[in-house]
């Protein structure tokens, strides 16, 4: 890593670190969806109602979200540091 690059992600502001996760929360938590989604349709643990399965996954990946964005924020402060 040049000295350049290293001193512009020293001073890589916070705002940045939440904007950067917030970004990548939204890319995990579409993933968390569709994978309970398909799990739950898979395997008929819904008794083939895809409504319930939408209901169930929208819960499960709306669950995630803010402990997620808080852990990622805290993980990338931590990267910054060192």
């Amino acid at each position: 890593m040049s000295t350049s690059t290293a001193t512009a992600r020293a001073r890589d502001p916070h705002w940045r670190s939440f904007a950067k996760a917030v970004s990548w929360r939204c890319v995990g938590t579409l993933d968390t969806f569709v994978v309970s989604f398909v799990v739950l349709t898979l395997t008929g643990a819904t008794g083939g109602s895809k409504g319930l399965a939408l209901h169930i996954s929208g819960g499960i990946a709306s669950a995630e979200v803010v402990t997620k964005i808080i852990l990622y924020y805290l993980h990338e402060r931590a990267w910054a540091r060192f």
